[in-house]
């Protein structure tokens, strides 16, 4: 820790609770607030009491949908808290909460084990550089074998995960084993043994330090309260990754956990860096640079916000985590590269849905603003100009790609409609708007089926009004598998100044994936430079449409190399049909295909029905890349499959599995569709009439 940082820096903590659902997160967080008397009992999911799960969804299916904070003060020190959902479809609220926290605290489910969330979130909050500590939550279970669990996170995880605690008594209490330094008589746990985890303990951590290591070999300990240096260098560098045991439920070893985070997690000056980037200015040709923030409150703010929250009351809600400089009340923000400050009119801590007014936020704080328009997702707040062109590297998100189209039962509500489905999808960066102007329909994307089920809940709520659906619609592309050639002439002449414009162009196939190229080839000013970005917006009107079966055109280079014009009848208009056109010649002659978009598919199911399993995948035209343990007695199939015949999979899925099997998406690319489905997509494309 630096000897200049504010000492009330230093005395913040910020915790975010990942993991997979069902693995007692809010609980957790119950008792920790509980036992540091933030709350005089511990809430109940099933009352609906809890501080975190507190949207009227949460309440009624017993389970987080979104990230929601808490703090306390306890012992002289301010703990941060986050809650995350741990279903797959909502890893959009789960990952930002990475952003704003020092320390990943990924919760297990003794009871199953190790699952895809958590490996997915431990790994995510080491791309990070985020500490990491793995809580193993619910250890009073009935048949729990604590010791094989402890062996498979070391063999998933690695040989830095250690235990910092065991349970003792029946798993009724934790014992300590990392300041249990040298009275280790009697005091054996339920596996294993305190003084072996405790030598274990300190030889990682030494290991960062050669000073200590030489101490260690000379004297065979050191007293773990010098070691804290060490250990904040073992938890940056992943060196070290400590395992701590607990129950949420009847409070066995909350204390212990509560002292590990407020005596061993970072404080905001302890971590690594945040991955703040430094844009460089327009037209230098550079890349970004690593900007170094500073915890320190007397320098400029920066800011970022990692949840947005549409409040009846508040309006729009900025969430953020102060990472330098100090925001008060009263004090002007810019948002991003807005040239006009905002000003703090509300500034406050949030307690679930509580909201604690605050004067002041510092480095570390977890903060809201209120009643700000301007503010969207990962933007960067600023107190000075100068640092309008710094941002936070941003985070890899899936991609939503399961669809669903909706219409309001009553004509003329569509704008009211499209406002309330923005707000709440600026709440989520995992899910993503379209408007289709030609079917007037809106289509909304999401990361599953439980994604877009939720969300249509809260837009039936808030929209209070009929929603018509729509099945999913899958985005398929269309491309070109050969050079051709096309042209177009476009004259119109019906009294007076008529229309004229003619294009030749040429259509190549590009790589998959690389999407669109332009290139102006005309010589001798067959068509005049004025007239050629009229060109392009032609091309481009025929690329957002399709030519075969109305789907966007993309992979492929356009040249325009001849024309004519005419010198009192050209007109932007006719050079915009004239290349709409002739790109649509081109494409019918250039032996045009239908994409569809393949996924990643990681299916987690239990070992006997596996079988079925692959054999439906092969079925839907899928392919099993292979499997993998996952739980003991579950595995995880990984393959590719074509999202259209992913449609309903979760009830297909849950026959196979009696219920018990889940699988996540992720886009991996597009490929060409079997012919017969081409002829289906094409045959059933029924092209509006373009006016000439």
């Amino acid at each position: 820790m630096s000897a200049s940082l504010d000492s009330r820096v230093s005395k913040i903590r910020t915790v975010a609770l990942v993991g997979p659902a069902a693995a007692g997160k809010t609980t957790l967080l119950e008792a920790l607030l509980q036992h540091a008397g933030a709350i005089p009992q511990v809430g109940s999911i099933e009352r609906g009491s809890t501080v975190s799960d507190h949207d009227a969804l949460e309440k009624r299916l017993g389970h987080s949908l979104q990230s929601s904070l808490a703090h306390f003060t306890h012992d002289g020190l301010r703990v941060h808290a986050i809650d995350t959902p741990g279903a797959p479809d909502f890893v959009g609220q789960a990952l930002p909460a990475l952003e704003a926290a020092d320390t990943a605290l990924v919760v297990i489910n003794a009871q199953n084990g190790i699952e895809l969330m958590a490996q997915r979130m431990l790994a995510s909050a080491g791309e990070r550089g985020l500490a990491r500590l793995i809580v193993v939550n619910k250890i009073d279970a009935p048949g729990v074998d604590l010791a094989a669990l402890l062996a498979q996170v070391r063999e998933v995880f690695g040989k830095e995960c250690l235990p910092l605690n065991l349970p003792v008594d029946g798993a009724k209490r934790v014992a300590d084993c990392f300041f249990a330094a040298r009275d280790l008589t009697g005091r054996e746990a339920d596996f294993s043994s305190v003084a072996d985890a405790h030598r274990a303990l300190v030889e990682q951590v030494v290991e960062v330090d050669a000073a200590f290591v030489d101490r260690y070999l000379t004297d065979g300990d050191v007293d773990p309260k010098e070691l804290h240096a060490p250990l904040e260098q073992a938890l940056r560098e992943g060196h070290l990754i400590p395992v701590c045991f607990c129950s949420a439920r009847t409070g066995a070893g909350i204390g212990e956990l509560l002292s590990v985070i407020e005596l061993l997690m970072p404080n905001p000056a302890e971590g690594n860096p945040p991955p703040f980037l430094l844009n460089p200015l327009a037209g230098k040709g550079s890349e970004p640079q690593p900007y170094p923030a500073a915890p320190d409150p007397t320098a400029h703010v920066l800011a970022h916000v990692f949840k947005i929250v549409a409040d009846p009351y508040l309006g729009k809600m900025g969430v953020l985590r102060v990472h330098q400089g100090r925001i008060a009340k009263g004090g002007l923000l810019f948002v991003g590269h807005a040239r006009k400050p905002i000003r703090v009119g509300h500034l406050f801590m949030l307690q679930g849905a509580r909201h604690v007014d605050v004067d002041e936020a510092l480095p570390g704080d977890l903060c809201a603003i209120a009643k700000v328009d301007d503010i969207a997702f990962d933007a960067v707040l600023h107190d000075a100009q100068e640092d309008e062109h710094i941002y936070l590297k941003p985070l890899d998100f899936p991609t939503p790609v399961h669809g669903v189209a909706l219409s309001p039962a009553r004509r003329g509500d569509e704008q009211k409609l499209w406002e309330v489905l923005s707000r709440l999808v600026d709440e989520d960066p995992c899910l993503r708007i379209d408007g289709n102007h030609e079917t007037h329909q809106t289509l909304v994307y999401g990361l599953g089926e439980l994604h877009l089920r939720l969300l249509l809940d809260r837009l039936r709520e808030l929209y209070r009004g009929e929603i018509v659906t729509a099945p999913p619609r899958i985005a398929y592309r269309e491309t070109v598998s050969a050079p051709a050639q096309g042209h177009y002439r476009h004259k119109k002449q019906s009294g007076g100044a008529g229309q004229f414009g003619e294009v030749y162009l040429r259509v190549e196939p590009l790589a998959r994936g690389a999407g669109f190229e332009f290139i102006d080839a005309v010589k001798g000013g067959t068509i005049p430079g004025q007239f050629m970005p009229a060109v392009e917006k032609g091309v481009r009107s025929a690329l957002a449409s399709g030519v075969i079966a109305g789907h966007p055109l993309v992979d492929l280079r356009v040249t325009v190399y001849d024309g004519k014009h005419h010198a009192v009848d050209s007109k932007e208009i006719a050079f915009v049909t004239a290349g709409r056109r002739a790109l649509m010649d081109a494409v019918r002659e250039a032996r045009p295909l239908v994409l569809e978009p393949i996924v990643q598919v990681g299916i987690t199911a239990p070992e006997h029905a596996i079988g079925d399993i692959t054999g439906d995948l092969a079925a839907r035209r899928g392919q099993v890349n292979g499997t993998r343990a996952a739980v003991p007695g579950s595995l995880v199939v990984q393959g590719l499959a074509p999202l259209a015949e992913l449609a309903n999979y979760q009830s297909r899925l849950n026959a196979m599995t009696a219920g018990e099997g889940r699988y996540t998406l992720l886009l991996s690319h597009y490929e060409a569709v079997p012919p017969n489905m081409q002829a289906a997509l094409v045959g059933a494309y029924r092209p509006s009439n373009d006016p000439d």
